[in-house]
């Protein structure tokens, strides 16, 4: 009785602080045409405190979604175009000599924003991507013998380009595993493309009115922090995860040869995560199965390798998380 008293408590604390999701995707929509996964997949990063890798071709609004979403939460937002040249103290910032003073002074990179954009993160040296995804993970910079917190809210959001491949340096497994998800990004259909057109050529750029402060936004976040995550969802998102890595053991033998090594216990952490983010967007104080399988393929693409042989089949890795989400027991 008392869990149910907290369930139905936890449903009225969500109601409560939800009320600005509506809002924001309405902004959104006035800026962007369809793109709907993108934009659901930044507010769940957002509201589980989280980082997106965002993979497609050129053109896709990926750019104008964050620019976007930084007005509407009136928070800061820069943008980092990543090039072979870049060096770390173009993304965190260094110390510069002030002749006037006689002193070093810190001068702060543009990771120091609410919002970030890393455009084209396979563009740069491994260096430069040590340097932003160190700041990701601890969120805090070091420059000289200072040390400081970077802003709350914090996302980051990376480009990568799937097409072009010349001249750029591939994310290594274990530096993609920090974000929380990698979404892919599509064409739009013909009537949004046509509408795209039409608002361009017509250029009706609406302009972006803020509707809430950074402060809502981490107060959200405390409040999906506390959405509740049954025992049976615990036992489903840790057999998902370790089908990833012991396929046999659920009956899906013929993965075992694809599957180079399988998610990490980041996985599990991020899946619960997301969840819970998920369940948030939808005024839920629970997570349900539907909210793990929903966010399962973001979450878990791009932390499973592929052998040669999956490669040759031309076998992905969303291809081997359906299988998984169809093989495993639904609680």
């Amino acid at each position: 009785m008392s869990e149910s008293v907290n369930i139905r408590q936890l449903n009225e604390l969500v109601a409560s602080k939800n009320d600005f999701i509506t809002m924001i995707t309405h902004g959104m929509d006035q800026t962007i045409v369809g793109q709907k996964h993108l934009v659901e997949s930044l507010l769940i990063a957002l509201l589980a405190n989280g980082h997106v890798l965002l993979e497609g071709v050129p053109g896709l609004a990926k750019t104008l979604a964050i620019k976007t979403l930084a007005q509407l939460i009136d928070a800061k937002y820069s943008r980092i175009q990543f090039t072979p040249d870049l060096l770390p103290a173009d993304v965190i910032g260094t110390m510069i000599y002030s002749v006037k003073n006689e002193t070093f002074q810190v001068k702060k990179g543009p990771i120091f924003a609410n919002f970030v954009l890393a455009d084209e993160i396979n563009r740069a040296p491994a260096k430069v991507q040590s340097a932003l995804l160190e700041a990701m993970q601890e969120r805090q910079v070091t420059i000289g013998d200072n040390t400081f917190r970077l802003d709350t809210p914090f996302l980051v959001m990376a480009t990568q380009n799937p097409v072009e491949q010349e001249g750029t340096y591939p994310l290594p497994e274990a530096q993609v595993d920090r974000f929380l998800m990698k979404v892919v990004i599509g064409y739009p259909t013909k009537d949004e493309e046509r509408e795209i057109i039409r608002m361009n050529i017509a250029r009706e750029q609406r302009p972006v009115i803020p509707v809430l402060k950074p402060q809502e936004v981490i107060e959200a976040q405390k409040v999906v922090e506390q959405i509740y995550v049954d025992e049976k969802i615990e036992r489903y998102i840790v057999d998902i995860v370790f089908a990833t890595r012991t396929p046999k053991e659920y009956g899906l033998d013929d993965l075992a040869g694809y599957i180079s090594f399988g998610a990490s216990p980041r996985a599990s952490i991020s899946l619960a995560r997301a969840a819970r983010a998920y369940a948030f967007l939808h005024q839920r104080g629970y997570v349900i199965p539907e909210d793990v399988i929903s966010v399962a393929h973001d979450v878990l693409r791009h932390r499973i390798g592929l052998t040669y042989e999956a490669e040759a089949n031309n076998f992905t890795t969303d291809m081997i998380i359906t299988d998984i989400l169809d093989k495993v027991q639904v609680p």
